[in-house]
């Protein structure tokens, strides 16, 4: 009756258990017969028969194991199913053989169900109670027991015997198994562990759009298409006269902080980094989880003009740290079709955007002067009713056999005017920047005093 795969938690199985606890239930149900066989007279047919099922429980045993030995890997499962329902069929006839000994009888029943109930619910209770029904039906046909409530102790003593050892030895069995079952849960936390920190790392080497894909086993649906989108190119001003003059510590350190910043305020605002090129970064809208083509262009743009107060709040910081070389950065936009996917041979491959378009963006940054952000007229025409942009006509760029018309932004609107809330003045001997969004209330009659302090020390300088 151990119908029980091979395999539990995904650790083999100790294939010694079933053996031991077929022969335990065939010891039990051999003894019960020997016990039930009157010794001290002749032995009738039925005695003789009794004898002949307690040699062919015995014999079962080595059979069964070498059946399911000998199984291939394919098969197992139904192997295991039709020798759960031999034993059941055994025991069935060993009991009608036993004349049904009241206490065998009902303890073999337990046995039984037990197994069922344990081993393979209730398909596997249908199916032992079954082959049961079926092999007391055979045992009383060729048996024909005495129907009588037999309570002679010896019996009673064998079968007891053996389903307690039985019972003993299950129970050790199910302890052990509970054990090893804690111990691949404790595994299993410890790979699941792991694999949430890997995908956390890959999370940081891979697109969104395609991280999510891998990690939930749908990079088949990574098709390549075209979309609308918004590109947006950036680089550092001067960058390779800048590693010439720098030590390498403090470029990279320098660098780092800086790819740092950029990336929070990509994130924030709903981007997806390409790449990063040495200084440059490429950044995508409208690729993942787009909010429709005005929108990705809108925070496109405003997650330019962050980057650029961000990096010039940055560099009052760098100044402060001995890094005296100003960093300025140039930022080029464009929206149009894009073609986007998994690109490369069958051993390196790629998510990325290619196209027209994206070419088109990095040329405008190129075009750029430092601390500004130029855009196409495709992405003005988008964004022309919340930000204020300067027209700068037509630019030569190289890849484009015609002038691009382009435009230079200056702000979003809600910040110019009376509600403009970030200042900035830089001249020789001065640099300012004024954050209003930043300044806190506890703090508001400390920066009054110090542009007033400011203001009196320089109205009282004599400047030659």
């Amino acid at each position: 009756m151990q119908n029980q795969p091979e395999e539990t938690g995904g650790r083999p199985q100790d294939s010694r258990y079933p053996i031991y606890f077929r022969a335990l239930i065939c010891f039990a149900a051999s003894g019960t017969l020997l016990s039930s066989v009157n010794w001290s007279a002749q032995l009738s047919k039925g005695a003789l028969l009794q004898l002949a099922m307690a040699a062919l429980l015995l014999a079962y045993i080595p059979v069964a194991h070498h059946i399911a030995r000998r199984s291939i890997p394919e098969n197992a499962a139904k192997i295991r199913r039709w020798l759960a329902f031999t034993d059941a069929l055994l025991i069935g006839m060993a009991m009608a053989m036993a004349n049904f000994s009241l206490l065998p009888s009902l303890l073999f029943v337990t046995m039984v169900q037990f197994n069922a109930l344990t081993q393979g619910g209730g398909r596997s209770w249908f199916e032992h109670n079954t082959a049961m029904l079926i092999g007391m039906g055979a045992g009383y046909l060729l048996h024909r027991p005495t129907l009588v409530v037999n309570a002679d102790l010896n019996i009673s003593a064998a079968s007891l015997i053996g389903v307690f050892t039985y019972f003993c030895c299950y129970a050790f069995y199910t302890h052990k198994q509970i054990s090893r079952l804690k111990a691949d849960n404790q595994q299993l936390h410890r790979e699941q562990r792991i694999a949430n920190l890997a995908s956390y790392k890959l999370s940081r080497y891979l697109p969104k759009r395609l991280w999510r894909a891998v990690t939930t086993g749908k990079e088949k649906e990574i098709v390549t298409e075209r979309k609308l989108l918004t590109v947006f190119f950036s680089d550092i001003k001067d960058f390779s006269q800048l590693t010439e003059e720098m030590e390498a510590e403090t470029l990279t350190r320098l660098l780092n902080s800086y790819l740092t910043e950029m990336s929070r305020i990509v994130a924030h605002y709903g981007g997806t980094i390409d790449k990063f090129i040495g200084d440059a970064v490429m950044v995508v809208f409208g690729d993942d989880q787009s909010k429709g083509p005005k929108s990705d262009a809108l925070r496109c743009v405003a997650m330019a003009l962050a980057m650029r107060k961000r990096v010039r709040e940055m560099m009052q910081e760098w100044y402060d740290q001995g890094i005296s070389h100003p960093l300025q950065i140039r930022m080029g936009i464009n929206t149009g079709y894009c073609t986007v996917g998994v690109f490369g041979t069958a051993d390196h491959q790629t998510y990325t955007v290619m196209g027209t378009h994206v070419n088109l963006a990095a040329r405008l940054e190129s075009a750029a002067d430092p601390g500004e952000v130029l855009i196409s007229h495709e992405t003005w025409a988008m964004i022309k009713q919340t930000v204020m942009c300067r027209d700068k006509g037509h630019v030569t760029v190289k890849g484009f056999s015609t002038p691009v018309k382009v435009y230079s932004v200056t702000d979003l609107r809600k910040n110019l005017g009376g509600q403009q809330s970030y200042l900035e003045e830089h001249a020789p001997g001065f640099a300012m920047h004024l954050d209003l969004d930043k300044v806190r209330n506890y703090d508001k009659e400390k920066v009054l005093q110090a542009l007033q302090k400011a203001q009196a020390r320089l109205k009282s300088k004599v400047i030659i």
